[in-house]
């Protein structure tokens, strides 16, 4: 499993729609996880970041009842991974690491050039380190290491 850090990003949700515009134009399926008001940010965001293209989506919040055809959406916005049954990649833009990121073949991590979330990175790097399946790639954006 690849868990990838993309730090010393500017705009988080920015980065994020970006993201899910190539992984969704590459067939991809992700699941993405965080806070559930960035998550709500990101769902509208989606929605606006660019007039000529539209990212389908879910926002699919904890207890909430899967709907048929769900199944096909590329991208799953998730307060849990486990609602998003058919991805593949997990983006996580919440400050600790989502649950179920084990199940997932790639895992990516946004991480914006505030020290506060370059903190939390390290100490999610720590922790990715100590998994044996996983290799741990950084894709420096800005200047700022995880």
């Amino acid at each position: 499993m690849k868990v990838e850090f993309h730090s010393g990003v500017r705009d988080k949700l920015e980065h994020a729609c970006r993201f899910l515009r190539k992984a969704q134009a590459a067939g991809a399926r992700v699941a993405v996880c965080g806070d559930a008001t960035l998550l709500d940010r990101l769902d509208a965001g989606l929605w606006t970041f660019d007039a000529q293209s539209f990212v389908a989506h879910v926002r699919c919040r904890a207890g909430s009842a899967w709907r048929p055809g769900w199944e096909r959406t590329p991208a799953w916005l998730v307060d849990d991974a486990s609602l998003a049954p058919g991805a593949h990649v997990l983006l996580n833009l919440g400050p600790d690491m989502a649950l179920g990121w084990e199940r997932f073949e790639r895992v990516i991590e946004i991480v914006e050039g505030t020290d506060e979330d370059s903190r939390a990175a390290r100490r999610r790097w720590r922790r990715y380190s100590e998994h044996a399946g996983a290799e741990l790639v950084h894709h420096d954006l800005g200047g700022a290491r995880p």
